[in-house]
């Protein structure tokens, strides 16, 4: 059985948080389909499947973690109000929570966020607040506040219950797939691919797990190769879900080490793409980070030839002009 940390050294075991996961957030979240692509998997001479988070309430995976971590609150710390950071799908779902269970909560935002976000989070009625110019500085900023405040801080992606929130993409893929040989998994922060690599190795350990970066921003694949957290600032990216360094100590770190074999990184143009193709062969809207594992697939398709691979399609928010800019 395998098994993690939390941030204060305690172990845990993760199937066990993942199945209390599923329990917790069930009536909360949709069961997202996982749909087989004959385009894909002819161009791979293999059997591609893709698990659509991008139908995902929110049109990401976030509500999982973002839920799951809420809930898991006691009732005092839900009466006092809770603060996150994100300037994307993260502050989305956290938005949709608070609003949903008249939870109070804040969202700490870079300075950089457009407009059309902010609006999206007003929305919901939750309180913004702007400061920094990397979502790094933004998290270590919205952690110093809650921690003033003494108020529950509700991470993007640095927390064991996060972690065991996103793993529960992990158990319905068990449940509609018999036999699963590689999943391919868009990298940011690493909650994601912690959560879904951590249930399915616990499961069958001969399942692969690739992480997809963009070449613009692949923080957590030089900080595995550095054998600790880097700094290193990122170049724009279309993929801006995954973009941005990884807080430090993030307990993300030892989970990737451990259960990533493999890393694909690929470039704007080839993101740029595979969003294209998604749209014509499956008739969908994906965002930058969702088509991560595409374009990973396609870079690398002859390694896994007769394979059965799953394509995690983390999400659907890309704006009108990036759109335009794409089909140009």
């Amino acid at each position: 059985m395998i098994n993690y940390y939390t941030s204060t050294g305690e172990m845990m075991d993760f199937v066990k948080e993942a199945e209390k996961a599923e329990k917790r957030i069930r009536t909360y979240i949709r069961r997202t389909p996982l749909e087989f692509s004959h385009f894909l998997s002819k161009e791979g001479d293999t059997k591609v499947f893709l698990k659509l988070e991008n139908l995902q309430l929110t049109n990401s995976f976030k509500i999982r973690g973002a839920i799951n971590k809420v809930l898991s609150l006691e009732k005092n710390e839900k009466e006092r109000g809770v603060i996150t950071s994100s300037s994307g799908n993260h502050g989305a779902a956290f938005a949709f929570i608070t609003s949903k269970l008249g939870i109070e909560g804040t969202i700490f935002l870079p300075e950089y966020t457009s407009q059309a976000k902010r609006t999206a989070l007003q929305n919901y009625g939750t309180k913004l607040e702007f400061i920094g110019n990397d979502c790094v500085h933004t998290e270590n900023h919205a952690r110093k506040i809650a921690i003033e405040r003494g108020l529950p801080y509700i991470s993007p992606y640095n927390d064991p219950q996060i972690v065991a929130g996103q793993a529960t993409i992990g158990i319905e893929l068990m449940e509609q797939l018999k036999d699963i040989d590689v999943v391919l998994v868009p990298v940011g922060g690493g909650g994601l691919i912690s959560g879904i690599a951590g249930y399915l190795k616990s499961i069958d350990k001969n399942i692969k797990i690739i992480g997809c970066q963009p070449i613009n921003s692949a923080v957590m694949y030089e900080s595995i190769k550095a054998g600790k957290i880097i700094v290193k600032e990122s170049l724009d990216t279309i993929s801006d879900g995954t973009a941005g360094g990884i807080e430090e100590h993030s307990i993300t770190y030892d989970y990737c080490k451990k259960y990533i074999d493999d890393f694909i990184l690929v470039s704007e143009e080839e993101i740029k793409e595979s969003i294209k193709l998604i749209m014509k062969h499956h008739y969908m809207l994906i965002e930058g980070a969702a088509a991560l594992t595409v374009s990973s697939f396609l870079k690398s398709k002859d390694d896994f030839a007769g394979k059965n691979v799953v394509l995690i399609i983390s999400g659907a928010k890309i704006s009108l002009d990036k759109i335009k800019e794409i089909m140009c």
